[in-house]
């Protein structure tokens, strides 16, 4: 029997989880899409991967206009892969539907897989089922993956080894390093047709620590290529050779120095706090918890990925930038910035990030507020 599974964002994330569930033939996948809806229920989704090829059409199970409209049967999952932004639209307003008494006592409530970036994006959910007077079931996650929208319709699939940590999340919790019985079949539940349709997945017993670890990534690098408006090459990819096809960002050769001297040094220091801050939750320097080696590991890293002249993948708090649209920095550095101030962990560096890309955002909320009802 096939498990039911509802997602919610088609976007370039949404869209290569829901292919793959699809694909793993173990899974019925009904997708709610929003803003793209007429376009894949008129022509398909058109997906062009390094991993899978080039499929054309592609469609789920069902297509859903909205979470109302899909609110009509029972899931075993429910995933989410939409923007997380708390401040302006939280999880469980976006949720409403399946949240909701009459829905519950007709349908029971799922286990909610959150496929978001940042840290802390659980809560609001967790207190809506909490109202329920419902036991939560929620499994976070993080993320591996290079995928970006290139047009209405298109995804490109950059990464050929995708990674994606499953683990049960325990409110507030950050010690907890055993699955019960129970969390195990829920967690295992989603990880089979996952992995059946060609997503690495890996179970853990403590997710919170591998989250942090993913958001060393965005909240440094991310955060870096928006407020400088340029991708990540910029920092590591040499200028190329006069016989190799042009492309850019790269690294100019004349100023490459003052980068490698100046910057590079202060992104490893802002990865520091973030060390720093795994330190006061409890998360020890071991292959489990969050080891030392994690701040260079995650620059050479990022420089052996971003140096591929190949490379074409733009960050998402980059891309909403670009198109106008909110960012997710309460989730990705504010959630940083405030667990820190919790616990006494000095964070300067990454603090100054938060304070600039608040002024991003708050003007794109002018922007967006200032447009006619039409849009």
């Amino acid at each position: 029997m096939s498990t039911e599974i509802l997602l919610v964002g088609f976007g370039a994330v949404g869209s290569i989880y829901a292919f793959c569930l699809k694909r793993s033939g173990l899974a019925r996948i009904t997708v709610v899409a929003r803003g793209n809806y007429s376009f894949i229920n008129d022509h398909g989704l058109n997906i062009k991967s390094r991993r899978y090829g080039e499929i054309l059409g592609w469609k789920p199970d069902r297509l859903c206009k909205s979470v109302s409209e899909a609110a009509d049967q029972k899931y075993d999952y429910v995933i989410i892969t939409s923007k997380a932004l708390p401040d302006l639209t939280p999880t469980s307003i976006i949720l409403a539907p399946l949240l909701s008494s009459s829905y519950t006592s007709k349908f029971g409530q799922p286990t909610y897989a959150l496929l978001q970036n940042g840290l802390n994006v659980e809560q609001d959910l967790y207190d809506a089922i909490i109202a329920l007077d419902e036991q939560p079931k929620i499994i976070s996650t993080s993320v591996y993956i290079m995928t970006n929208i290139t047009t209405l319709g298109a995804v490109e699939h950059l990464s050929m080894h995708d990674l994606t940590f499953l683990g049960i999340y325990r409110h507030r919790d950050y010690t907890t390093c055993v699955n019960s019985s129970s969390e195990t079949k829920i967690l295992e539940g989603l990880a089979v047709p996952l992995n059946g349709g060609g997503l690495r997945v890996q179970v853990v017993a403590e997710i919170q620590r591998k989250k942090l670890a993913k958001n060393l990534i965005n909240v440094v690098f991310a955060s870096t290529a928006t407020l400088t408006n340029y991708t990540v090459p910029a920092l590591f990819r040499p200028a190329p050779e006069k016989s190799s096809a042009s492309y850019v960002p790269y690294l100019e050769p004349r100023t490459a120095s003052l980068i490698n001297d100046h910057t590079i040094p202060i992104l490893r220091a802002m990865l520091l706090e973030v060390e720093a801050l795994a330190r006061a939750l409890g998360f020890l320097d071991t292959e489990d918890g969050f080891p030392a080696s994690l701040v260079d590991e995650t620059i050479a890293s990022q420089r052996r990925m971003h140096e591929d002249p190949q490379n074409t993948h733009v960050p998402s708090m980059l891309l909403d930038a670009r198109k106008g649209q909110p960012l997710e920095v309460e989730v990705i550095v504010g959630s940083i910035v405030r667990m820190a101030n919790e616990r006494a962990v000095p964070v300067p560096r990454i603090e100054t990030l938060y304070a600039l890309l608040l002024v991003i955002q708050n003007q794109t909320l002018r922007r967006l507020k200032s447009l006619p009802p039409a849009f």
